[in-house]
């Protein structure tokens, strides 16, 4: 497998590279890749990467797209012996210092570059859509519409409908039908539905004896569903089937990434109070029989080792009179948390949906509300609501994606 010809001393090129690209060992731990086109730059791979992402059948199970490798075993240590590119096939192989062989494609190694801005595009692209944040008033142009038959019969509108709904964090369908089984639907046309304490399907609408403050007519205040969960549902979806004819009753949306992009700009002490108290969200109740007391422990604003936001918690009602935070940065906490609250209160947008219509927002990012309404038998409103988590969405996106790209 090896001829003499590529026996040569480390760093060399082998001649049989030269007709379409060329491949060598740098600093014996990386292997540089350069492809023929002279516009193309030149491709460095750690060299213990590439020997742990071997596709051999040996080190990589084909059907599972796992690796089964023997890691007890491995070799930290691993260096690059020798290299050969076999010009027609488009193929790289290597000997490894562990007496392996292995073999990998250009094009696979060309989707996986380690260069910065190739990295940035598939995270973008493939691995999350990159969010775009939003004020208020410019709800109307980035909140896109879509029909919801072609949503459940058409992959390619399914797939701008993820798309809008994981860039911007809010999307709209119409036309649905007026049956409670919308939301269902929808949500198994992703991927299934997520339960929670209020069940899969849930209604709201004013009932008496409520035991959760949206199942009132009063003024509905901006908050984030179920805070007080650790793995919060991630989408929302809330199929209008009756909408009241009075004056109240409309939808209060806002992005709390915005918000906190600016209260992050104008006063960055407020943001490093809410990104840093845990706050004790709860819920205390009971639904069908079951009782429930659920808390959990969390900034109002998240963000990951990176600094980038994963979510909001916010919702005034749903925090506990257990408030485990440093005494003195009590009454600080408040004013900021009391300025983030005006800030949102001020850009939410206000809409009405109408029956027929779908609205579908990320529950993690956007923050909802609802004004007040006259409820009675003759005025009343009739909502359906579902959850869809992010891990489901994201997973039907690339599907997606590579389904029409081969189909194209």
């Amino acid at each position: 497998m090896w001829p003499q010809r590529v026996q040569r001393a480390l760093g060399q090129v082998a001649p049989s590279l030269v007709r379409r690209l060329s491949a060598r060992i740098v600093d014996e731990l990386y292997i540089e890749v350069k492809p023929r086109e002279a516009a193309k730059p030149a491709l460095t791979f750690p060299g213990i990467w590439l020997r742990d992402n071997c596709r051999c059948a040996s080190c990589f199970h084909e059907s599972s797209q796992s690796r089964r490798l023997d890691w007890d075993n491995f070799d930290a240590s691993v260096r690059p012996l020798a290299l050969h590119v076999d010009a027609n096939s488009q193929q790289l192989h290597v000997r490894w210092s562990d007496a392996h062989e292995s073999s990998y494609k250009l094009d696979w190694l060309q989707r996986r570059s380690f260069a910065g801005d190739k990295q940035q595009e598939y995270l973008n692209e493939f691995y999350r859509p990159r969010p775009s944040h939003w004020a208020g008033k410019q709800f109307d142009s980035i909140a896109q519409r879509f029909h919801y038959d072609q949503v459940m019969s058409e992959d390619a509108a399914l797939q701008q409908w993820l798309q809008a709904l994981a860039i911007y964090g809010v999307a709209l369908l119409s036309g649905a039908p007026l049956d409670e089984g919308v939301v269902r639907r929808l949500a198994e046309r992703v991927g299934f539905i997520r339960r929670t304490t209020y069940g899969e399907e849930f209604i709201v609408q004013a009932k008496p004896g409520a035991q959760n403050y949206a199942y009132l007519s009063l003024p509905l205040p901006l908050h984030t569903d179920l805070p007080y969960y650790e793995y919060k549902p991630s989408v929302n979806i809330l199929h209008c089937v009756v909408q009241t004819k009075s004056q109240g009753g409309s939808n209060l949306l806002v992005d709390a990434f915005h918000i906190a992009d600016r209260l992050k700009r104008e006063h960055p002490a407020d943001f490093e109070l809410l990104s840093s108290i845990d706050v004790d969200w709860n819920d205390i109740g009971s639904e069908d029989g079951r009782e429930f007391h659920n808390i959990w422990r969390a900034p109002v604003i998240c963000l990951d080792a990176s600094g980038e936001y994963t979510r909001i918690n916010h919702s005034v009602p749903q925090r506990d009179s257990h408030f485990n935070a440093p005494l003195e940065k009590v009454l600080p906490w408040y004013k900021a948390y009391a300025r983030f609250v005006s800030m949102a209160q001020k850009d939410a947008h206000s809409f009405k949906t109408q029956p027929g219509d779908v609205l579908t927002f990320n529950n993690l990012r956007l923050l909802h509300g609802r004004t007040g309404y006259d409820d009675s038998e003759d005025n009343s409103r009739y909502i359906v609501g579902a959850y869809l988590d992010w891990d489901i969405i994201y997973s039907r996106l690339r599907v997606l994606k590579k389904r029409l790209n081969v189909a194209n």
